[in-house]
């Protein structure tokens, strides 16, 4: 299904410069009065749009739409089956993802429809997201904390935009929280903290902060970490090769040294934490552009002034070490090294996501720390 009239929208697939351009800005106008919404800087959802930069799109079909009403753009939506989550499941799922709009059950009705026909037409038989494109990207619909602007590579949303999804038929999936943490110095009971320093007071423990001058070096080992740690997760796909020289590509101007924690025990890698700045807090009055003078504003903000706001969006240990004690006091380790790092940078507000719902483990450690879930991303599914 190429395009889609219904009532007065224009459903256009997205081929031109021009049409990603509309795809991109379609946003805009429809968070204009709300104060937390930050728009993406366009230059970097250019690129995670473009088959020949992301990685994830290769070898995966996919398609963009617009939603065009009186010659403006008004909503939008894509669609893909991932060729990673194939492999992996088989579960015969397409994607969506993107998904913004006016709140007009007709505009819904037909975004969602043409993803459906797309997906259906090649094949797929149940519909999932939103997945921008993975799960290693952005993902899940705002369901609750739409009073706070979201964290970097985190999505924000309009509340009635779950209304039309069940409207639909749509069915939760999962839940995956974000927990806010205000960095304090001791946030490890005393008790806690002389188990930690006992277990990991062994021969074999080995602690270190990134290598800045072999970032792709140790992007590599954190990817086969974090293959082994979260493997068992919902929705898990692994990152290739490619992925990993991206990831380094674009986290190069914005990671910190003291932000990337390795463990070692017994001379092999086990646990790995890693915090970004929250780019969103200085890119909010940008409107989503880079030039002409952005670009200063931002290398001043994150080099020169500082980001107050941190994200840990990755932390693993190994499975085989990840109910014994070494294996907890690594968790507890990583979090206070990062705190503490954070805190002498000027950090005071920090956010921790996502956590899957049935991460029961993580949650009550995390929560047990002092921080809270304060929002909430739901991913739903629905057969075609």
């Amino acid at each position: 299904m190429d395009a889609l009239t219904a009532t007065h929208y224009d459903i256009r697939p997205v081929e031109t410069a021009k049409d990603r351009r509309a795809f991109m800005r379609a946003p805009y106008r429809l968070y204009a009065d709300d104060p937390n919404y930050v728009a993406p800087l366009e230059f970097e959802l250019s690129q995670r749009i473009d088959a020949a930069k992301n990685p994830s799109l290769k070898d995966s079909p996919h398609r963009l739409w617009t939603a065009w009403r009186d010659g403006r753009p008004v909503g939008r939506i894509s669609a893909i089956l991932n060729s990673a989550h194939i492999a992996r499941y088989n579960d015969g799922a397409g994607h969506f993802g993107f998904l913004e709009g006016e709140d007009d059950p007709a505009l819904f009705d037909a975004l969602v429809g043409a993803a459906s026909a797309w997906l259906r037409e090649k094949g797929a038989t149940k519909i999932a997201g939103p997945f921008s494109f993975s799960t290693n990207e952005e993902c899940g619909l705002l369901v609750d904390g739409f009073d706070t602007p979201p964290y970097i590579m985190m999505p924000h949303g309009r509340p009635y935009y779950q209304t039309h999804l069940e409207r639909l038929g749509f069915k939760k999936a999962v839940d995956m929280h974000a927990l806010e943490w205000l960095p304090i110095r001791q946030f490890i009971p005393e008790k806690r903290l002389a188990f930690v320093d006992k277990a990991l007071n062994k021969p074999g423990v080995e602690i270190r902060n990134l290598k800045a001058d072999d970032l792709l070096g140790d992007i590599k080992i954190i990817l086969d970490i974090y293959h082994d740690a979260w493997s068992d997760n919902w929705g898990f796909i692994p990152f290739t090769e490619d992925h990993a020289r991206h990831m380094a590509s674009e986290l190069k101007p914005i990671i910190q040294e003291h932000n990337v924690v390795l463990c070692y025990y017994k001379g092999e890698p086990v646990a790995f934490g890693l915090v970004l700045p929250n780019v969103n807090r200085a890119i909010r009055d940008f409107g989503g552009k880079l030039l002409p003078f952005n670009w200063a504003k931002l290398l001043w903000r994150l080099k020169v002034k500082g980001v107050d706001q941190s994200r840990m969006p990755l932390m693993g240990v190994r499975k085989r070490l990840q109910k014994k004690p070494v294996g907890a006091a690594f968790a507890y380790k990583i979090i206070d090294m990062v705190n503490s790092a954070n805190i002498d940078h000027g950090v005071t507000h920090s956010e921790l996501s996502w956590i899957l719902e049935q991460n029961e483990a993580m949650l009550t450690m995390l929560l047990d720390m002092g921080s809270r879930i304060y929002k909430t991303y739901r991913i739903y599914e629905k057969p075609l």
